[in-house]
């Protein structure tokens, strides 16, 4: 899932301090599920900018609304009556999300509440890791699951470098586990240890400017 953070307060704050009315809109996909952008975290952050304005003598009207997700038309149709009352919007989904609201109410300022960090899994409340760059050159079939762009310091697809410790750390840092030491014990106990001797060519350059993709079974749709 992709993992985001609030953004600090005063830069919220800062670009809807003189307006009048805004509406915040959480997103119930991923940044619900890392909870940095569901209804509970609407409510959070409307509160405090609620105080803030308070505090320093404003009226600014805030409303809060949370839609399934934000980066699909499907669930914009509550959301299409209701903004035309509004002078912008803070959205609380990730990056892509944001665009996609803005792209759909063009004369509206939206404003993101949240930072992008990664794509990653939750390994507990609160406790979310990184385990994918999306790179769109997945290898993780010959590397036992384990990722080496995001899991290892150099990113190396032919690993390891010349700097890992004794003990299976990296030489970047002790605490870090060196991934391509991780990735031969994976390999060596699925009996594929063959695959660690197995050399990748230099990646292709890839233009990487809003990539788009059609799954092949929906291309002829599409097509027309």
């Amino acid at each position: 899932m992709i993992v985001a953070e609030i953004k600090p307060i005063d830069e919220i704050f800062e670009p809807i301090h003189e307006l009048d009315k805004i509406l915040i809109i959480g997103c119930g996909g991923c940044t619900s599920i890392c909870l940095a952008g569901g209804q509970k975290e609407v409510d959070s952050l409307a509160n405090e900018l609620r105080e803030r304005i308070k505090t320093g003598g404003g009226t600014i009207e805030i409303d809060e609304f949370t839609i399934e997700r934000q980066c699909n038309a499907d669930f914009f149709i509550d959301l299409d009556a209701m903004l035309p009352d509004y002078q912008a919007v803070i959205s609380m989904a990730c990056g892509a999300g944001v665009q996609f609201v803005a792209d759909r109410y063009p004369d509206k300022p939206i404003y993101p509440a949240l930072n992008t960090s990664f794509v990653g899994v939750d390994r507990n409340v609160g406790w979310y890791e990184e385990n994918c760059r999306t790179c769109g050159d997945c290898v993780l079939g010959e590397t036992g699951g384990i990722c080496p762009v995001t899991r290892c310091a150099k990113s190396l697809f032919n690993g390891p470098c010349g700097g890992t410790r004794a003990d299976g750390s990296c030489e970047i840092d002790q605490e870090i586990p060196c991934a391509w030491f991780e990735i031969h014990e994976r390999l060596k106990a699925q009996n594929r240890l063959e695959l660690i001797t197995k050399v990748r060519p230099a990646r292709e350059w890839v233009n990487q400017s809003r990539r788009t993709i059609i799954q092949e079974a929906y291309k002829e749709r599409y097509s027309k």
